[in-house]
This record gives structure tokens, sequence and C-alpha cells, in this order.
């Protein structure tokens, strides 16, 4: 794909007026709330692998309107002490797969909650096992367009509060320093990345890859790529419904949400992506509401991005980024007998959930 955008020098400058509804925040505490009185964390069951340096929990938690959502917790065998957790979010259209497929977090030391996404993973990898119970209302077939018509019933508002849910579950488990909570994804996972960035004030640092739901009206004005390219059709087909469909858009867009950050950012462009087009990756990136932020532009690359070489600049900028908060890198003390034995219980043969609450979130306004 040959450059499509906007030139460099004014992707850096881009800065765009995204108009957000004015009830946005009380939208969002609004659907939060629709999991409250849940605990954080439904069912945490061990989960036999055929691995030797990592162990490997199925998780259940509460996500929008208590909805149980999966995910695999896994960390490093043989630490007990309470380590630095990465909550990873996934791309569109993938669900959480087989828990020895995404190694990358626990093998560098970190606990890692890898969230399933309701209602998806039939188009890659090895699916997921969480449905979507509210794939009722009125729009396209596909999430990108399911309930679209209307905020409240919009696919991303339940996805949105899943994955603000899950930071809630992550600091429920033992062994996990609550205090140091790192949200990453690609594509999809990268833009839910920033919303919980901006739901969740006190998450340490966020990574976002060629983030999706970004500047979404410029997207669906420069490219008919899916996922953006579901709302082109959809338009294409239901003439009289732009107004609706583009207010609805507004109240998930991750400009709304990069501008309440306030945790250290790290983010990731190709310029050829057209998929994610560079100006609303620039768009989030340059309205993002922290000082501490980096970007690294891949010229000559589409939606994979920097790929592997900038998983090793995460894998960098986090440790950095984590060590700051109170001195200490991720790892913990090597154990030679049972792994963490003071926090996970044998006898049941199941893990045991440390008291926690919920990290605070922006109020409503």
């Amino acid at each position: 794909m040959a450059l499509f955008d906007l030139p460099l020098d004014q992707l850096e400058r881009y800065l765009p007026d995204v108009p957000e509804p004015a009830d946005f925040d009380a939208f969002w505490q609004r659907s939060l709330n629709t999991a409250d009185g849940c605990p954080p964390l439904l069912d945490v069951q061990p989960e036999p692998t055929d691995l030797e340096l990592v162990q490997t929990w199925d998780v259940a938690f509460p996500g929008f309107g208590g909805d149980p959502i999966r995910a695999w917790y896994c960390r490093p065998a043989g630490v007990s002490d309470p380590l630095p957790a990465v909550v990873e979010f996934l791309g569109y259209g993938r669900g959480r797969g087989l828990p020895h497929e995404r190694l990358t977090w626990a093998a560098a030391g970190y606990a890692h909650l890898l969230m399933d996404t309701r209602g998806q993973g039939d188009q890659y990898g090895t699916g997921g096992r969480t449905p979507d119970p509210h794939a009722t209302a009125l729009g396209g077939p596909g999430p990108m367009t399911r309930g679209v018509l209307h905020p409240d019933d919009y696919y991303y508002r339940r996805l949105i509060t899943d994955a603000v849910r899950a930071v809630d579950a992550v600091r429920a488990l033992p062994g996990v320093d609550a205090g140091r909570i790192a949200v990453v994804g690609n594509s999809q996972g990268g833009g839910l990345a920033l919303a919980v960035a901006g739901l969740v004030p006190d998450v340490a640092a966020v990574m976002a890859s060629v983030p999706f739901l970004c500047h979404i009206q410029r997207a669906i004005d420069i490219t008919d790529s899916t996922p953006y390219g579901e709302i082109v059709s959809y338009l294409s087909v239901h003439r009289d419904a732009e107004a609706a469909v583009r207010r609805t858009l507004s109240y998930v867009d991750a400009v709304g949400f990069a501008r309440r950050a306030v945790a250290p950012a790290h983010f990731g462009v190709g310029l050829r992506d057209t998929v994610c087009p560079p100006s609303t990756v620039f768009a989030a990136y340059n309205h993002y509401g922290a000082a501490d932020r980096t970007i690294h532009v891949y010229p000559f690359n589409h939606h994979e991005g920097g790929d592997a070489v900038h998983t090793a600049r995460q894998l960098r900028w986090l440790r950095s980024r984590l060590a700051a908060v109170d001195g200490a890198a991720p790892g913990g003390r090597q154990t030679s007998n049972n792994p963490a034995s003071e926090l996970f219980s044998e006898k049941q043969n199941s893990m045991t959930p440390a008291p926690s609450a919920p990290g605070p979130r922006r109020p409503s306004s």
C-alpha cells in the first residue's frame, strides 16, 4: 500500500477538533455501574498445560451487566512475590485462544491477564469462549455495527466496560501488585487500552499499537477497510441512519478517553495502514492527556506496525516505567518449592482471590 494519509510532518502536528457528547462522562459512569454489586472475580481455576515455566489459570469475571467474561491469567512459575501485571486486549475478530499462544508478558516476568472478547473469536486464531448475550439490538451483523443506532445498545459500550472490569479482576488476583497495572493492546485492543486509561486514572502505563476506534468520524470518511468498512457498508444500505450512527460512535471514540488519560503512554503507528489510518492514531496521540508519551512510526508498514520490533521496544519501555513506580523491576523472589506457595491453595487446586476493591475511576461530570 502506498502512502495515502497526511505527510508525517503534518501528522506530528495533527490536533483535530474531535467533538464529544456533553454527557460523555455520565454515560460511562452509568455504563460501568451496570456491574456494581458483583464481586471482581467469579471463578478462578488452574488450567493444565505442558508449560514448565509458566502457570495458567482460567478466570471468569463480571463485565457489562455482570455478564461472565473469560480470561487467561498467566504468571512465571516459581515466583512468590507480587508481580506487576499486564492486562491485554485483543484485536478485532480474535478470541483469547489457547493459553500458550501469548507468553511474552509472563516470560518477561509479569503477571498477565488476557481478556477474551465477548461475541468475537471466529475470524482469527483459535477462538474464544465468551458470548455476547445482548446482541439483539438493531444494527448490522458484525460487532462494529451491532446496536449502532443508539449508544445504550452499542456493542462497544459493553466491550469497553468489560475492559475496565478486567483491571478490577486482575487487582483481585493473588500475586499481583495492584499499584503497578499496565494495559496493552493492538488494533481493537489498543483502542480498548486507551479507553481503560481514560476511565481508570491510576493504571501505571498504557501501550496502544495501531489503535482502533480513534477519530472514528475521520476514519469512516477516508477508509473502507474492515472494521471501519462495516460502518460504510451499513450506511450505504441504511441511508437515513448517518446522524444516529455518528452520534453513537462519538461515545466510544478513543480520542475522548485519551484526553482524560494520565498514565505514561507508548504508541505505535504504520504510515501505510488503511485499517487504522495514521491520522486517526496521531489524533489520539496528540490529544493524549499525559506529557509522558512516545510514539514509534513505521513508515513502510501497514497494520502490522512494528510487529516484533515494536514488542521489543514495549518491553524495554514498560520495564522502565513500572520500575519508576516503586523502584522495583518485574520478576520477584525465586522459590525452589511449590511456586507462589503462600498465595495459591494446592489443597483446593484453585486460586484464592485476594481482597481488593476496584480502582478509582473518573467521576461523572
